[in-house]
């Protein structure tokens, strides 16, 4: 699949990964990076994503610091590469550019009907920024990173948004999940499923800590929510 170009709404452009239906149109999912860029997981994911009916875009957003980074998490210098690119990330520009991502993602020609977004890791955090912050019309939140300290824009939610948490994440503490189920379990349109035993990232093919069956029972259930809100 191609990658295409998308403009910034400060000016300059970034690139993005297509995934088409074979269909050749479908409805439309904004697909958000973990913190090793638009890479083979990534892609995979955007494949897997299409096989299933959706018109999919994944945004490079550290095109900022270095565009058109492909790392893994194999080995301990991608690792400490990663870690710099997610410190020197600007959120609110990231947003920005997801916001850019969605609405031309709406305007292609192969996207029929609505658009979703989804997020890993660092995306899962924007993923539940997009559900906060724009018109997305469903987000799914996979072990997102830090969303305990931005629970005051959870009035914002106005679509869906799919909560997968990780019990065991070694990056959102149970202090810090038990806060974000508290002041999210009173969002009627917020769904939180709890994987037991699991730690970060248990749905990253190939990685550390991948749980097939966590793994393929989150999967299905985010299958059925894009299907119920997407359709």
């Amino acid at each position: 699949m191609p990658d295409i170009t998308i403009k910034a709404k400060d000016g300059g452009q970034f690139a993005a990964y297509l995934a088409k239906p074979a269909a050749g149109k479908g409805p439309g999912i904004v697909l958000i990076q973990e913190i090793f860029g638009v890479n083979k997981v990534m892609r995979d994911l955007a494949d897997g994503y299409a096989k299933q009916g959706y018109v999919v875009l994944c945004p490079d957003l550290f095109w900022r610091q270095e565009p058109g980074i492909q790392i893994t998490d194999r080995t301990e210098a991608e690792w400490a590469r990663a870690f710099e690119l997610f410190k020197g990330f600007n959120g609110a520009k990231g947003i920005d550019d997801l916001a850019a991502t969605l609405a031309h993602l709406r305007k292609l020609p192969e996207c029929a009907g609505k658009v979703g977004c989804v997020g890993y890791c660092l995306g899962g955090n924007l993923a539940y920024q997009m559900a906060a912050r724009t018109d997305v019309d469903g987000s799914v939140s996979y072990y997102g990173v830090g969303i305990e300290g931005m629970l005051d824009i959870a009035g914002g939610i106005k679509k869906p948004l799919l909560m997968h948490i990780a019990e065991k994440d070694k990056f959102v503490p149970p202090e810090a999940q038990a806060k974000i189920k508290a002041a999210l379990g009173k969002i009627g349109l917020v769904t939180m499923h709890s994987y037991a035993g699991q730690d970060h990232a248990f749905a990253r093919s190939g990685g550390d800590h991948y749980n097939k069956q966590a793994a393929e029972l989150a999967s299905s259930r985010t299958a059925e929510f894009f299907k119920k809100h997407l359709g």
